[in-house]
């Protein structure tokens, strides 16, 4: 395994820890409002700290990019991008669906990427040209050849500075011929899910770069694709995510087209 990854993992399972010990005690949690419905506590710093003290003592010459401390660190090729806490929301509501999400990109590539879900004990893991486990074991995408029968998950908008109008075009016309559409409220895990085959795709606006990084690699590893909304390379900066097996990608990019080219 590579070693930057087997830090990794070990970053984001103690990260985790934090995050379970704290799982039942939300109720006495002090939430802070970081935007309109941007919730974090102190289960997201702490959980982020122990992450970035872990890899820091084995890497003190790297940078680090986390969505509570900012960027820190000296300059450098190797970045670490954090996300201690990703599905907030459904931590605070107890609903069980929330992970760790920790990658790191070299001169600007992501080539170690962990989804770790702290309640179900699963490890996602990626290095580049090394392929995609979970818990150890290879995972692949899945192998539907068509929109028939395919089980999408989303992100539905819900701040005020999002299109839902737009969003709700999305789908319309993603929607049909499909098993159904999930929205469990975990893009790190949304996308964890694409690689390993349970979720056949999966597309949302507007995501921060920490809540996709590991996922895009794992995806990549998987024998994925992923992309924006119209099929180019700009995902990690504008966060619109598309992404599936090779073949149902191609075709919600196809019914996709003709309502973005209006955007």
């Amino acid at each position: 395994m590579h070693p930057m990854l087997r830090k990794a993992i070990e970053a984001s399972r103690l990260a985790g820890e934090a995050i379970r010990h704290y799982a039942n005690q939300v109720q006495k949690l002090d939430v802070e409002n970081k935007a309109h419905n941007d919730f974090v506590t102190k289960v997201d710093r702490e959980a982020e700290n122990i992450a970035i003290r872990l890899l820091q003592r084995a890497y003190p010459d790297h940078a680090f990019f986390g969505e509570e401390t900012g960027k820190q660190g000296p300059d450098s090729d190797y970045e670490w991008v954090i996300d201690p806490l990703d599905g907030t929301t459904n931590f605070l509501y107890g609903i069980p669906q929330f992970s760790v999400s920790i990658a790191l990109k070299y001169k600007g590539r992501l080539s170690v990427g962990v989804v770790y879900d702290p309640l179900r004990d699963e490890t996602f893991a990626a290095a580049r040209g090394e392929g995609a486990t979970l818990n150890g074991r290879r995972i692949r995408v899945s192998e539907r050849s068509s929109m028939q029968n395919a089980l999408l998950g989303t992100g539905i908008p819900f701040r005020a500075n999002q299109n839902l109008d737009l969003y709700l075009q999305t789908l319309k016309v993603l929607v049909p011929d499909t098993a159904g559409i999930r929205r469990p409220g975990s893009a790190a895990l949304d996308l964890a899910y694409v690689a390993s085959g349970r979720f056949d795709g999966f597309w949302e606006f507007g995501l921060n770069e920490w809540d996709i990084a590991a996922g895009v690699l794992l995806i990549q590893e998987a024998g994925g694709l992923i992309s924006d909304m119209h099929g180019n390379n700009t995902h990690m900066s504008t966060g619109n995510v598309l992404a599936a097996n090779p073949k149902v990608f191609k075709e919600m990019l196809k019914r996709l087209h003709p309502v973005m080219q209006k955007y």
